[in-house]
């Protein structure tokens, strides 16, 4: 591994004044597809330049292409045969093809050429506000259908479908986006639509829908460099994330030798790059050092981007190595050179909040990441601080919050308590303002998908009434024959009603099924907020506690407290993105739970935690934090109110081979005694906390078709006590 990290050095210093010299000087070309004869734009035309860069033609047939000189450009559609151009200057390119059939009244059912004019520059406009306005967006697709009329063209029908599934696609709606590629590949057949298909699939881990619609763009020779090598790039990610390791380095190989044959430069390090993943996952480490040291050196003939971002993902193998001095100084140049980079394009690279952007926050976090974990946590210090302070810059809650975290366990492990402590305080903050950030984005997220919604209806319903139309066409057909021969007539009209109740039929199936996925994508919507909604009461009483003890100067107590709360909250928000966990998982949040609230209130009661020996924990699933609020409202509205010291008993038994019964009990006031000396705001704080439980329970049930039953009686006759009995299936 040292002579990856000297390759690497080496480049750094030796290639870096040679590589703003190498890099290709790329140059909007702006050009316009013609018909020779007629002199009539074409519009559609897909073009694409040899190094991966795409475009298609307006409604005026006008196109514009990043390329630079030297560069081929390849111009096809299904009008013509499929032609390439060299780009030979910065001037504007007119590119004449024959046998267009884009010309008036090529068949008795086309549209007129204003017709399709319009039509293109609805999808243009599409295009335009992608991006910006999903509303706008979908509906100018729903308009572009609209002008198709109810004779609409398969051609057309199918651009439409492909650009709302590109919308689609935007904005991580994958499943809408297969359905509409899918629709585009019936009404016409294209192979860039399938290779778009394909890559969806992929995105939505669907890995054997993928390679089925891949490996028959093998056997296309028709297909540009470029395409070839992106259709052997996807189908090794599909066979790599079905753990084919042997096939996919096959497929990568392959892709790779078109890439170099052809000089398609970016794809030379990504295939160089995935091989040494696959590799690196099969542990086959050798092989993959030696694919990364070829990424890397390919990455420095890239742009200083494509550099820092290979870098990266070498520094992340080393990290899995433990070779973590190399690590540090590969992340290190990584951040000199982003510091080179204008910033515009600095915030490019990092511009994604996933976990896997690239940042100078996110770099310095990894970096002393890799310090902690030699334990040199002076050095590591410096490294979170900055780490934070861009994060708070560039508003990256994510990261700010995880290096707020860490260097209060830094702090604590150097015996520096107090600085532990703020720091700690400060990430609480945080963790606040990414909760309502979240709120708001669950928020944001719930109104595109009624905007999606509602204009999907719309869509639907126009193809709906295209397809209906196309039925009464036909049968109208047949009508009109049927005085010429009166045998035909029946067959004709038992034929024309079959096909038009099986549209009928297609069209109702497929509203049921969007209405499906609807209710679906909605109550995950639902889940996801009740989850994010949890009540401050117990975090505020609980960091009352932590300043009680530090006003009694009791800091071990305060240290231990803080401790157990920490691992609570932090256990907290790892299930928080769960629909269910392990049994086993929630007993420990529990005991945790109990043990923080009985050292809160240790003259109030006492309580046991049974789970019989048998139970197979793994085996049974429960939503995170379910039985938690029960348990709340055994301690604070039963036993708190009781004079003497109450008992609280939790019980977790088989009841049949199938399921278990969990029964939670307090000796405390009773419900009735309860309710009498609450407050109003007590009264709607519990009211809302069981309305969420119980909302959880009914979603969880509808989605997943178990029965999770809750039963709350009172324990005695005399309405003393309470008895929470749950009942919980197997493999949830």
């Amino acid at each position: 591994m040292k002579s990856l990290f000297v390759l690497v050095m080496s480049l750094i210093v030796f290639n870096a004044s040679s590589q703003t010299q190498n890099q290709r000087k790329e140059l909007s070309i702006e050009g316009t597809v013609k018909e020779k004869n007629s002199n009539v734009p074409i519009a559609g035309v897909e073009v694409m330049s040899n190094q991966g860069n795409y475009a298609i033609t307006n409604a005026l047939g006008e196109f514009t292409i990043k390329a630079a000189i030297g560069d081929v450009l390849t111009f096809t559609s299904t009008e013509f045969e499929t032609v390439s151009h060299t780009v030979q200057s910065d001037d504007k390119i007119t590119v004449l093809v024959e046998d267009s059939e884009i010309l008036p009244g090529r068949t008795e059912n086309a549209l007129s050429v204003a017709g399709i004019a319009r039509h293109r520059a609805y999808l243009d406009s599409a295009r335009m506000f992608k991006a910006t306005n999903i509303e706008k967006s979908i509906n100018y697709i729903a308009n572009s259908i609209a002008e198709l009329g109810n004779r609409g063209n398969k051609k057309e029908l199918a651009e439409s479908l492909v650009v709302l599934a590109e919308v689609y696609n935007y904005y991580q709606q994958l499943d809408l986006a297969i359905a509409n590629y899918k629709d585009a590949l019936e009404a016409d057949y294209r192979s860039r639509t399938a290779l778009d298909l394909g890559k969806v699939y992929i995105a939505n881990r669907q890995w054997e829908e993928a390679i089925n619609i891949l490996t028959p763009l093998e056997k296309n020779t028709a297909l540009v460099p470029y395409q070839r090598v992106e259709i052997y790039e996807n189908l090794g990610v599909a066979h790599s994330g079905m753990g084919d390791t042997n096939r996919a380095v096959a497929y990568y190989q392959e892709g790779l030798k078109i890439a170099t044959k052809n000089q398609i430069g970016p794809k030379i390090p990504d295939l160089n790059s995935k091989i040494g993943d696959a590799y690196a996952r099969a542990n086959r480490l050798e092989e993959a050092n030696a694919y990364y040291d070829n990424s890397l050196r390919e990455a420095q003939k890239q742009t200083p981007k494509r550099a820092i971002q290979e870098k990266e993902k070498v520094a992340d193998f080393l990290n899995k190595r433990n070779q973590f001095d190399d690590e540090i100084q590969l992340r290190k140049s990584s951040l000199a050179e982003i510091e080179q980079i204008p910033s515009a394009a600095s915030k490019e690279i990092g511009s994604s909040k996933s976990a896997d952007s690239i940042s100078s926050q996110r770099i310095n976090y990894k970096i002393a990441n890799a310090y902690i974990a030699q334990d040199k946590y002076d050095e590591a210090v410096p490294y979170l601080e900055r780490s934070i302070e861009t994060a708070g810059r560039e508003e990256d809650l994510v990261v700010q919050k995880d290096a707020t975290r860490k260097l209060s366990e830094v702090y604590r492990r150097q015996g520096n308590f107090d600085r532990a402590l703020e720091t700690y305080q400060k990430y609480v903050a945080v963790v606040d303002t990414l909760y309502v950030r979240k709120e708001q984005e669950i928020a944001r997220a719930a109104r595109i998908n009624r905007e999606i919604a509602a204009t999907q209806n719309r869509i639907t319903g126009l193809e709906q009434e295209r397809e209906l139309s196309q039925s009464k066409y036909d049968l109208a057909l047949a009508q009109q024959r049927l005085t010429e021969e009166s045998n035909k007539r029946q067959l004709w009209i038992i034929y024309s009603l079959l096909f038009g109740m099986g549209l009928m039929s297609l069209a109702a199936f497929f509203f049921y099924r969007s209405t499906q996925k609807q209710k679906l994508a909605n109550n995950l919507l639902a889940l996801k907020s009740l989850r994010s909604q949890m009540n401050p009461h117990f975090i505020f009483n609980a960091l009352n506690s932590v300043n009680s003890y530090i006003s009694k100067h009791d800091e071990r107590s305060a240290n231990r407290y803080l401790s157990d709360f920490s691992t609570l909250m932090r256990s907290v928000l790892e299930n928080s993105e769960e629909d269910f966990i392990a049994l086993t998982k929630e007993i420990e949040l529990l005991e945790l739970y109990l043990k923080l609230e009985h050292s809160r209130f240790p003259d109030k009661f006492t309580y046991s935690f049974e789970v019989e020996e048998s139970i197979n924990r793994e085996a049974y699933k429960i939503p995170p934090m379910l039985l938690q609020p029960y348990i709340e409202n055994a301690i604070w509205h039963g036993l708190r109110y009781r004079e003497t010291k109450g008992l609280l008993k939790i019980h977790i038994a088989q009841k049949n081979s199938e399921s278990l019964e969990i029964c939670i009990e307090d000796n405390g006031i009773g419900r009735k005694k309860s309710a009498a000396i609450k407050t109003q705001h007590q009264k709607k704080q519990r009211s809302t906390a069981m309305r969420n439980i119980k909302k959880r329970i009914a979603i969880l049930n509808d989605m997943y078709e178990h029965n999770i039953a809750v039963e709350v009686r009172d324990l005695k006759d005399d309405g003393t006590g309470t008895r929470v009995i749950l009942t919980l299936n197997k493999n949830q």
